[in-house]
C-alpha cells in the first residue's frame, strides 16, 4: 500500500472492458490495487465483490463494451464506483432480499443493496454525446480517508 502523503485528495480511474468473460475479474482485480494504494484497503473486498456483480451483469445483459469508473471527491468522502453499459433497461430495482441459496442469478444488485453505503441507477437515453446504456453505481468508505492500511492490507 502506498503511504505517499502528496497523494490527491480527489482522484478517478477509468476501465474500459470488452464484452468478455474475463472483464469481472480484471475489474476485481483493477479496484483492489486502486482502493489499496489510496487508503482504503479496509473497504476493498466489498468494492471487488460489488463491482464484479455490476460488470458480471453488464457481460450477460448488454452486448456491447462496459466501463468502470471509480471516483473521489476530496478528503472525508467515500468512493464511488459506477459501472457503465451498453443496456438501458435497469436491473430489477424492487429487489432486497438474497435469493435462495442454489439461484443461479439473482444476487448482484441484492449485494449492492445490502453492503454499499448509497448505491442508485439510471437509463442514459438519447444523450447529446451520443452515449446510451445505463450507469448503476454504489459507494464505499465514506469517513474512512486515506489513514493507512486496513486490516489485511499488505
Amino acid at each position: 500500500m502506498s503511504t505517499d502523503p502528496e497523494l490527491p485528495e480527489s482522484w478517478e480511474y477509468t476501465l474500459q472492458v470488452p464484452s468478455d468473460p474475463l472483464a469481472p475479474c480484471i475489474a476485481r482485480r483493477t479496484l483492489r490495487t486502486i482502493f489499496e494504494e489510496h487508503g482504503f484497503a479496509r473497504v476493498a473486498e466489498t468494492a471487488e465483490l460489488l463491482t464484479s456483480e455490476l460488470v458480471t451483469n453488464s457481460y450477460r445483459h448488454s452486448e456491447g463494451p462496459a466501463s468502470v469508473r471509480v471516483r473521489r471527491e476530496g478528503k472525508g468522502k467515500g468512493v464511488r464506483v459506477t459501472v457503465w453499459d451498453t443496456n438501458p433497461a435497469l436491473p430489477g430495482l424492487q429487489a432486497t432480499a438474497l435469493p435462495r441459496e442454489d439461484a443461479e442469478e439473482g444476487r448482484g444488485l441484492a449485494l449492492v443493496m445490502r453492503c454499499a453505503d448509497s448505491w442508485g441507477g439510471f437509463a442514459l437515453r438519447r444523450q447529446p454525446q451520443g452515449l446510451t446504456g445505463k450507469l448503476v453505481w454504489f459507494e464505499l468508505g465514506a469517513g474512512l480517508g486515506a489513514a493507512g492500511p486496513g486490516p489485511g492490507a499488505g
